[in-house]
């Protein structure tokens, strides 16, 4: 089973403006060949089909508990990607529908993605930066724990170019900084199938890392995440279950060359995590509506019998 919690695994900041165009090219590590999608597939699958789990213990942890992760991933991307859709954070939602016979939207036919207004409200969907819709073809759970950790392998480090190319094309913070962050976390996710395949096989799959050859130290998003030790941390995503990593994950590894120095360690749980910012209601968009206020006035009075 999961349990969630209502944050983001990192501290987003606000958009500086709006920008559906930078949110067009986010989409591609949410719903790309090698986006977030793709990868909770994979490992979701490969957990819940994975044999002789009591006997492979190590291994299934490493594929359970990246799989949470990448759950949170997808949060992640979806927040960034209607973050900038919507713009700089507000106090309050806009008035109400007013009078939308003069074509308020005009400029959203001209964006990259229309649909993610026309259809979506602003919001992300299973989708790469063309539309294009994410699909279960981009799933392989082939049953052989070599084969499955390999692939893993191969969809971090392509997951890692995707990354890359997308910070080229953005200069806002929100953007860059969800792919400052994936950066390093996705390094770990490789790092961690690279020694699970190396306990197996005896091959330094390793020593291919980084894919692409570039450190994260030239990417500025990715410095305190590196400074705090993320790099170096793996964690269970679970209050009691998936310990078994460790022995994958640690026992005197290091960090990989080009980070910075330190011994690999397991965590218990999850990292602290940030807020999830509100985006702003749009009654013209009808988000949530054209005239939301008696739905706020019921929701106001259930929170308050809730409490």
């Amino acid at each position: 089973m999961f349990m969630r919690v209502d944050q983001l695994q990192a501290e987003l900041p606000a958009p500086k403006r709006r920008d559906p165009n930078a949110a067009a090219a986010l989409q591609e590590l949410l719903g790309g060949k090698y986006g977030e999608m793709s990868t909770l597939g994979n490992y979701m699958f490969q957990s819940f089909n994975f044999r002789s789990k009591d006997k492979l213990k190590p291994f299934y942890s490493l594929v359970a508990s990246i799989t949470a992760e990448e759950l949170g991933h997808v949060e992640l991307v979806s927040n960034g990607v209607a973050m900038l859709n919507n713009g700089p954070d507000d106090d309050g939602d806009t008035g109400d529908g007013g009078d939308i016979s003069g074509a308020p939207f005009e400029d959203m036919k001209d964006i990259r993605l229309a649909a993610a207004f026309l259809s979506n409200g602003g919001g992300a969907a299973p989708i790469n930066s063309n539309g294009a819709s994410w699909n279960n073809d981009f799933i392989t759970s082939t049953g052989n724990v070599v084969v499955d950790l390999l692939h893993n392998f191969h969809l971090e480090c392509g997951a890692r170019l995707h990354k890359l190319r997308v910070y080229e094309t953005l200069t806002d913070p929100t953007g860059r900084e969800v792919c400052g962050y994936l950066l390093v976390r996705g390094s770990v996710h490789a790092h961690a199938y690279a020694l699970a395949l190396k306990k197996i096989t005896g091959v330094e799959i390793e020593k291919f890392l980084p894919t692409p050859n570039i450190d994260l130290s030239k990417i500025p998003e990715s410095q305190k995440y590196l400074q705090e030790g993320s790099h170096r941390r793996l964690y269970t995503w679970s209050p009691k279950d998936y310990r078994e990593i460790a022995g994958l994950w640690g026992n005197g590894e290091q960090a990989l060359p080009g980070d910075p120095p330190g011994e690999l360690e397991v965590v218990e749980g999850m990292p602290d995590g940030g807020k999830i910012h509100q985006l702003t209601g749009v009654p013209s968009a009808f988000t949530p509506d054209y005239a939301p206020e008696e739905m706020f006035e019921i929701a106001q009075k259930l929170t308050k019998k809730a409490r």
